[in-house]
């Protein structure tokens, strides 16, 4: 059976683990931050030129295309 040790408090952590978990935090809110610009912008890219383009079969194959490369 293995030892079973309690989890260390955030306060008792090495100055090291409590920078990378700084920076992790800042990074993920960036990317989110930057994901949700992303989609904000081809919603209206989406928006604009629907009509433009008369809801085309080659602009929705454009605009599908261009949403499943943001998605991924």
């Amino acid at each position: 059976m293995p030892d079973w040790k309690p989890q260390q408090r955030t306060d008792e952590l090495p100055k090291a683990a409590k920078l990378f978990g700084e920076l992790a935090n800042r990074t993920s809110q960036a990317a989110g931050d930057l994901t949700f610009i992303l989609a904000l912008l081809t919603v209206i890219v989406w928006a604009v030129t629907g009509p433009m383009f008369g809801f085309s079969d080659t602009w929705q194959l454009a605009i599908n295309t261009g949403t499943t490369i943001v998605t991924f």
